[in-house]
């Protein structure tokens, strides 16, 4: 059974910052893509940043400049770095590994970033 364990959440200031961390197994960090996505309250889940194995990044526009996204090998961890924060950050984010068609989620992490 693959998980992905997500922690890190919780309250920020705006212009704070949090970083989130998501561990795996060693056999799905060495060959999946990671990702983190995002769901704000009432609205689609959406990606915002992710990274290959050999640590090519990509980054939703809302992310760049504020959100880096980085792998650890030696811990299967990958996170994300998220400054500047603002209150549209505000949102439930979910760790994801992504190989082709398969996809594995974790349970969530709730950011809440207050004004």
């Amino acid at each position: 059974q693959v998980r992905l364990v997500e922690s890190g959440g919780g309250l920020a200031q705006a212009g704070g910052s949090l970083r989130l961390s998501c561990a795996t197994s060693a056999s799905i960090f060495s060959t999946y893509a990671m990702g983190w996505y995002r769901q704000p309250p009432e609205k689609q889940r959406e990606s915002v940043a992710t990274i290959t194995t050999s640590g090519n990044t990509n980054y939703a526009d809302s992310a760049k400049g504020r959100f880096t996204i980085s792998r650890d090998n030696a811990k299967n961890t990958v996170y994300l770095r998220m400054d500047n924060l603002k209150p549209e950050d505000t949102a439930i984010y979910y760790c994801n590994a992504q190989l082709g068609l398969v996809s594995f989620w974790g349970q969530g992490t709730q950011v809440t970033v207050s004004s």
